[in-house]
């Protein structure tokens, strides 16, 4: 796994919550087909850069963008 693949990961998962208000974590698995430990890297990524909203609804992750 190198940086720029991350990246990309990363601009899946902004791309998808760009979208709509806010997403769990299913939801946004099943959008971006990325697997677990991509998510996680994009949520780190992202997290990094301040762009996203990590909140817990239900006792689920919901993610959103930092806008």
């Amino acid at each position: 796994m190198n940086v720029e693949v991350m990246g990309s990961w990363a601009g899946l998962v902004w791309n998808a919550l760009n979208e709509v208000e806010s997403m769990n974590f299913k939801q946004l698995k099943k959008v971006t087909k990325l697997k677990e430990k991509e998510l996680y890297a994009a949520f780190g990524w992202l997290g990094r850069e301040g762009k996203l909203n990590f909140a817990e609804a239900e006792g689920e992750l919901v993610l959103s963008l930092n806008k």
